[in-house]
């Protein structure tokens, strides 16, 4: 296992890596919208925030020598599922067809107080 560290995505919140490369596949930990320089919360809306996560997926993805179309799987966390339309419009401009697998799932807090958290999985071709 290789553990992908990079400047240009916010360093981990806590006792994990940004990602861990395994060879084939490469494990991305959750993103939140968190500045890579200064570590706070990028954004107020959810189209902002949402931007600035899938920025600091894409710097870990590309930290791995893959990039969004090589992802197979994201795990979306939404503060409020009222966001779920505004998120999608922004996905869209990172993700294209054939679309990865993906779960979408509301949940009660996130870390930092944010309003999304993205997590994925990339397959080397």
């Amino acid at each position: 296992m290789k553990i992908i560290d990079t400047k240009e995505a916010p360093a981990a919140v806590g006792p994990y890596s940004q990602a861990c490369d395994m060879g084939d596949y490469v494990f991305c930990s959750g993103a939140i919208p968190l500045d890579p320089v200064t570590g706070e919360v990028c954004g107020t809306t959810i189209e902002e925030q949402a931007h600035r996560v899938f920025q600091n997926l894409k710097a870990v993805l590309n930290a791995a020598g893959l990039d969004f179309g090589d992802v197979c799987k994201t795990t979306v966390f939404l503060q409020s599922m009222g966001d779920f339309g505004a998120l999608n419009s922004v996905y869209n401009e990172y993700f294209k067809a054939p679309y990865p697998a993906r779960s979408c799932v509301e949940v009660g807090k996130l870390p930092k107080n944010v309003m999304v958290e993205c997590e994925c999985i990339a397959k080397r071709k």
